[in-house]
């Protein structure tokens, strides 16, 4: 049976299309695993966000081509889209599919694995890429949006993936109901610009509403949310986010900085203090909820002040931690040509933020010892079994207690700095 390995890279909506593919992949009658030193395709799921991520497809490209070069390499995803000649060039690659090439990614996929394989089983891990594999599909991703209509300065992903569109609410709401019923206990819809979901069907519609749909839908399976546009969560859907216990309390925002004049120069709408209200409205309706954002330092034009602003806003927020991204130029945006502060510089700006976002995490994390929590199991690491809870913790409990995909109920213990322990609770 031929075989094929899928790795992917970048945010959720990679994530669930990847997760689409690998349920089209094994229709196809082939074995999906996760070890590329194995297999006779290697499926690439390409990000292009940052050139971090871009360095790191190009990473992975080269190793399988050095240590399987049997393999025939397809490169799929957002980098595909914007630069094919670049992925081409780069020798062991035997198709490059744009983002568009939609559907026809694993038919290109099963086509190729016909071919021979070959080579020995070799398996170098590298920073950045995940696994379709067990861990993986111990939860399920649906994709319930696509595109985006902002045209923020740093961001080459609306001139990729196109505008904003919806799945209908029917269709995944169906979706989610097979989910369920093969036994997947949690559900993350992802989306590029999830908040905006529904406003260009017609009739017009919400993701309040398509929450409560799907959540009826996907029972007993609990749903969580990838990121949201703050400036879209408003009075209704931040009751129906914390008030829907279908709906993990574990929200994520995409604020990108806290500096009214840094947000102006992105191109991005609002600013500390309706951030600051939709966090304290979260905090206040669900106050076990984890609130995470995306962040940006280092972009164009931001000063010590401006980073001081940022750095205040954090440490005084309802935030429980911050995903720091160090400002990097995509070819085509607005902010492509922009002087930029010293890499030094901005190293260190990052690197504090991420010091403030461990203490928060480590704070918050100790709030829950002693308490049980629902969860879900998604993997072993190191002889344990590793569960998530709905509120978005890690915990270490001791193995085998329960199986992949199973809800549990799990007793925080011993929280450390950067690893929480626990136990199922009966």
């Amino acid at each position: 049976m031929p075989s094929v390995a899928v790795r992917n890279f970048g945010c959720r909506a990679n994530q669930a299309e990847a997760f689409a593919w690998v349920d089209e992949l094994r229709g196809r009658g082939l074995a999906v695993g996760t070890d590329w030193g194995r297999s006779d395709v290697v499926l690439v799921h390409s990000c292009t966000l940052t050139s971090r991520a871009d360095r790191d497809v190009r990473k992975l490209i080269r190793r399988v081509g050095r240590e399987r070069p049997g393999a025939a390499v397809v490169v799929s995803g957002c980098y595909a889209e914007r630069a094919p000649g670049e992925l081409r060039a780069l020798g062991n690659v035997a198709a490059v599919l744009p983002r568009s090439a939609g559907s026809r990614v694993a038919e290109t996929v099963a086509g190729i694995a016909a071919g021979p394989g070959g080579a020995h089983p070799v398996r170098v891990p590298v920073r950045g890429e995940e696994a379709v594999g067990p861990s993986f599909r111990a939860r399920a991703y649906l994709k319930v949006q696509d595109g985006c209509d902002n045209r923020c300065a740093f961001c080459v992903i609306p001139r990729l993936r196109g505008r904003s569109s919806s799945v209908p609410p029917g269709e995944a709401a169906a979706s989610a109901r097979g989910l369920a019923a093969r036994g997947f206990r949690e559900i993350v819809l992802a989306g590029i610009h999830l908040a905006s979901y529904g406003r260009d069907l017609e009739p017009r519609r919400s993701l309040a509403g398509l929450l409560r749909e799907v959540g009826e839908a996907a029972s007993p399976a609990r749903l969580r949310l990838s990121s949201l546009d703050p400036n879209l969560v408003d009075a209704g859907l931040a009751a129906r986010l914390a008030g829907d216990g279908r709906v993990c309390p574990h929200f994520h925002l995409s604020l990108q900085h806290a500096s009214e004049r840094v947000l102006r120069a992105m191109g991005r709408a609002g600013g500390p203090p309706s951030y600051g209200h939709v966090l304290g409205e979260l905090r206040r309706l669900a106050p076990d909820a984890a609130l995470g954002a995306d962040v940006i330092v280092g972009f164009p034009g931001e000063t010590d002040s401006d980073f001081e602003e940022l750095r205040a806003f954090v440490e005084a927020s309802e935030l429980t931690y911050v995903h720091v991204f160090p400002f990097s130029p995509r070819p085509g945006t607005p902010a492509w040509g922009r002087p930029r502060a010293a890499a030094a510089v901005v190293t260190a700006r990052a690197e504090a933020l991420r010091a403030l976002s461990a203490a928060k995490d480590f704070r918050f994390r100790g709030r829950f010892a002693g308490r049980t929590l629902e969860a879900v199991v998604i993997g072993e690491a190191g002889g344990d079994v590793e569960v998530l809870t709905a509120n978005g913790i890690r915990v270490a409990v001791p193995g085998p207690a329960a199986q992949r995909r199973e809800s549990v109920r799990v007793r925080v213990g011993r929280v450390l700095p950067e690893r929480t322990e626990g136990e199922v609770a009966a």
